[in-house]
C-alpha cells in the first residue's frame, strides 16, 4: 500500500475527571515531513496602534484581526515560505489549541459545499485563534465563524481545552462544522477520519454547529441514515485508507485505555467517545502518542509476520516533527497550572519535555534552526540525531533511549513537584515558569546529548564493511 502523501496526525482528548489529578489533556503528533525541523517560541502579550490584518503566505488567505492579542506559546516551521503552522500552545488565559487533525471528507459534500482554495487552513488556525479567546467555548466560536463566512481549504479537526472543558471542532466541507464538548469521565482517540457522531442539535451545552448545516445536508439529501444526524456518516469517509491507515490507530489507542472492549483494528464503527478503565494522566497520552501497536503483531519493530508489521500505519511515525500534550490544571494559577509538554521528532525516540505555561521565552537551542539542514544548535536536531542513530540499529540501542527518557520522566516529576510547591509564596510566577523550564529543558539537551555521543562511539563497529578473522586460519 502506498503511503499518502499528506499531512496525518493522531491526537487524544481527555476530560477532568478521567484523570489522576483533575487536569483537561489534549495532546497531537504533527506529522508531516521526515526533516522538516520546528521551533518553540512565546508571542508577547500585544496592543496594536493600527489595524491587524493576517495575510497567509501560504494560500492567501486574509482576516481582520483584533487590535489586542493575547500571550501565546506556539511551534511554527522552520520557514515562512510554506505558512506559520503554529500548531500547538497556550495562551495566557488558559486556553489550549492543538491545531489540526487532517480529516477527509466525501464526494458528495464536497460537491455541495466545495473547498475553498483561500479559506481558511492549519497553517493559519492557531495564529488568528488562540490569542483572541478566552475560554475553550470561545475558541470554537471563533474558529467557527471563521469557516462558516470565509471557508476552509481543507477540511480538520481542531483540539481546543481550558481547565474546565475540551472540545473537538471537525469541519466536514468548504464551510460546514460541527463541535462537541468531550464529556468529563471521557477520551477520544482520533486519527484523520471524522469521528464526531450523533448530534443533538437541541443541546447546546455540548454541541456548536455551523448556522446553516441541518439546512444544507437536508436541501442536498446527504444525510444517509433514516434516523438521527450522525456528522462521521454524513461528512466522512468509509474507504480502505481509513481501514488501514486510520482506524487501527484509534483501535489500539481504545485497546491501551478500555482493553477489555473487544474490536476489529479495521472496523469503521469504532466510537469516538470512551471511558477509561482507569484515571489517566499527561504520560498515558505521550504513551499513546509515542506508541507503534507494541504487543502486537502489528508492531513494524515487532515480532509479527513482514506482512502484519507493515499492514497498519502506527501513532509514532518517522515523518513525527513534533508532539505535544497541553495539561490545563484547574487549581494552580495558569502561569503554572499549565504546562505545555512537548517531543521534538519522533516521539518513540525523544522525550517530551514540560514547559509552564507562563513562560516569557523559550531556550534557545528551541528558538533555532534559522535554516532546513541538520543545526547542533537546534533542539530539534538534538533530538532527531538520536532517533537517527537509533533506526540504523533499532533493536540495539532502543533500550537506552528507553532508560534515558525513563530517568527524565522522573527528573521532570521533581521538577515540577518542587516548583508547583512554591506558587503560594512566589511573588513573581513567571520567572518560577521560565527557571522550572529551562532547567528541564537543559536537562533533556544534555542528556540526548550525552546519548548521541555514546550512540555515535558505539556504532563506529557496526559497519556492514567489517570482518572478523577466523582464528584457526
Amino acid at each position: 500500500m502506498t503511503e499518502p502523501n499528506y499531512s496525518a496526525c493522531t491526537s487524544m482528548l481527555v476530560g477532568k475527571k478521567a484523570t489522576v489529578d483533575g487536569s483537561t489533556l489534549i495532546g497531537r503528533n504533527e506529522d508531516a515531513k521526515a526533516a522538516w525541523p520546528k521551533r518553540f517560541v512565546v508571542h508577547d502579550h500585544q496592543v496594536a496602534s493600527h489595524p491587524v490584518v493576517f495575510q497567509s503566505t501560504a494560500n492567501g488567505f486574509q482576516l481582520d484581526l483584533p487590535n489586542e492579542a493575547a500571550k501565546y506559546t506556539a511551534t511554527p516551521e522552520w520557514t515562512t515560505s510554506e505558512g506559520l503552522f503554529e500548531e500547538d500552545g497556550i495562551n495566557e488565559h488558559g486556553v489550549a489549541m492543538s491545531a489540526t487533525e487532517s480529516t477527509y471528507a466525501n464526494d458528495a459534500v464536497l460537491g455541495c459545499d466545495p473547498l475553498v482554495p483561500d479559506g481558511i487552513g492549519e497553517e493559519a488556525m492557531v495564529t488568528v485563534v488562540l490569542p483572541y479567546v478566552k475560554s475553550a467555548r470561545e475558541g470554537v466560536q471563533r474558529l467557527g465563524e471563521i469557516v462558516s463566512t470565509k471557508g476552509v481549504s481543507e477540511t480538520n479537526g481542531v483540539l481546543f481545552s481550558d481547565d474546565q472543558e475540551v472540545w473537538y471542532f471537525e469541519i466536514g466541507s468548504g464551510h460546514q462544522w460541527v463541535a462537541q464538548l468531550i464529556p468529563d469521565d471521557c477520551y477520544a482517540v482520533v486519527a484523520n477520519q471524522m469521528a464526531i457522531e450523533k448530534v443533538d442539535f437541541n443541546d447546546q451545552a455540548n454541541f456548536q454547529w455551523a448556522p446553516q448545516l441541518t439546512e444544507f445536508v437536508t436541501t442536498n439529501h446527504l444525510n444517509p441514515d433514516r434516523h438521527g444526524f450522525n456528522f462521521r456518516h454524513i461528512f466522512g469517509t468509509r474507504t480502505q485508507m481509513d481501514t488501514y491507515y486510520n482506524t487501527p490507530r484509534v483501535w489500539y489507542g481504545q485497546k491501551m485505555f478500555t482493553p477489555d472492549v473487544d474490536q476489529d483494528p479495521t472496523s469503521q464503527d469504532l466510537p469516538f467517545l470512551r471511558k477509561s478503565d482507569r484515571l489517566l494522566s499527561a504520560t498515558d497520552v505521550q504513551n499513546l502518542l509515542n506508541s507503534h501497536y507494541q504487543g502486537t503483531e502489528f508492531d513494524p519493530v515487532g515480532t509479527g509476520s513482514e506482512f502484519d508489521k507493515h499492514r497498519f500505519r502506527p501513532m509514532s511515525f518517522a515523518k513525527t516533527q513534533e508532539a505535544h500534550v497541553l495539561q490545563l490544571q484547574a487549581d494552580l494559577p495558569v502561569e503554572i497550572g499549565g504546562i505545555h509538554w512537548l517531543s521534538m521528532g519522533v516521539g518513540a525516540e525523544s522525550t517530551f519535555v514540560p514547559f509552564f505555561a507562563g513562560i516569557s521565552e523559550t531556550p534557545v537551542a528551541y528558538q533555532y534552526p534559522v535554516g532546513h539542514d541538520y543545526d547542533p544548535q537546534s533542539a530539534y536536531w538534538n533530538f532527531k540525531l538520536v532517533g537517527i542513530l537509533v533506526d540504523a540499529h533499532y533493536h540495539r540501542f532502543i533500550g537506552q533511549v528507553n532508560d534515558v527518557q525513563a530517568e527524565l520522566r522522573q527528573s521532570y516529576r521533581q521538577i515540577i513537584n518542587q516548583t508547583q510547591a512554591q506558587v503560594a509564596t512566589s511573588n513573581d510566577l513567571v520567572a518560577l515558569a521560565n527557571q522550572a523550564s529551562q532547567q528541564a529543558a537543559e536537562l533533556a539537551l544534555t542528556r540526548f546529548q550525552t546519548l548521541a555521543t555514546r550512540l555515535i562511539t558505539e556504532s563506529a563497529d557496526l559497519s556492514p564493511l567489517n570482518y572478523h578473522q577466523d582464528l584457526n586460519l
